[in-house]
């Protein structure tokens, strides 16, 4: 059975690239969510105007990899203790969120933060509410790592990431 996570974990070209290497993960969306603009665009987003944030819209086969296990990698993926930043990028548009499709997945998130709160020395501050409006970012957003492998930004950031989750290329 096939279930939808979106989640904000700073810049969505990060997440993106760790997702889409996780098995029973059928497919990862990049785009932005939360906030008051409708059909925003990367423009207005990097503004911090919008109050959207960077998020990506994960599929995923149930029978492979649950949701409590897509939390597990999110507490790992990022740092949820850092208020509208992820290392260099700053903003509510790179803040750390759970936007919930119902309310056993609300459920299972408000649980999950609980129990990965040992992991930090400084308390957890992800959002965790429901998703109003999933907006899909533009197209050259989208496996944004695979396709500019030799981005600085991919090289110094995202690459570094995959490598301490065990994530190969």
């Amino acid at each position: 059975m096939e279930e939808i996570a979106t989640l904000g974990g700073g810049c969505f070209w990060c997440i993106e690239a760790v997702y889409i290497r996780i098995p029973g993960i059928l497919s990862v969306t990049s785009g932005y969510a939360g906030g008051k603009t409708t059909a925003p665009t990367y423009k207005e987003i990097c503004t911090g105007t919008t109050g959207h944030a960077e998020v990506i819209q994960i599929r995923f086969d149930q029978k492979m990899i649950s949701y409590s296990q897509v939390l597990d990698i999110f507490w790992h993926s990022h740092d949820p203790t850092t208020l509208n930043r992820q290392g260099n990028d700053v903003g509510t548009q790179y803040r750390s969120v759970i936007f919930y499709h119902n309310s056993e997945q609300k459920e299972q998130a408000i649980k999950s933060k609980a129990e990965s709160a040992y992991l930090f020395k400084s308390p957890i501050v992800t959002e965790i509410a429901p998703l109003p409006h999933f907006f899909e970012a533009e197209d050259y957003h989208q496996n944004y790592f695979a396709n500019n492998p030799n981005n600085p930004y991919c090289n110094y950031v995202i690459l570094p990431k995959l490598d301490k989750l065990g994530l190969k290329l």
